[in-house]
């Protein structure tokens, strides 16, 4: 996620809890989106959509804090 802000992502990973917390969700929901989208994990195509929504309001809020750091850090 967000290859183009590596730098950014590093740096707000070590120094902000909170973005190292929602980045973190993000990438375990998408691994079980993955897992129930493979078969591999059973779950309702209602329940996948609330997990896929869940992990894009984390993605908005992580960008949201990524061009927010890249406004004051540069």
């Amino acid at each position: 996620m967000f290859h183009e802000y590596r730098d950014e992502v590093s740096k707000l990973k070590t120094e902000n809890a909170h973005f190292a917390k929602i980045f973190d969700e993000h990438n375990e929901l998408d691994d079980r989106i993955k897992k129930i989208e493979s078969g591999e994990e059973l779950l309702s195509d209602i329940e996948l959509e609330v997990l896929k929504k869940q992990k894009l309001l984390l993605k908005d809020e992580a960008y949201a804090m990524i061009l927010q750091y890249r406004k004051t850090h540069k």
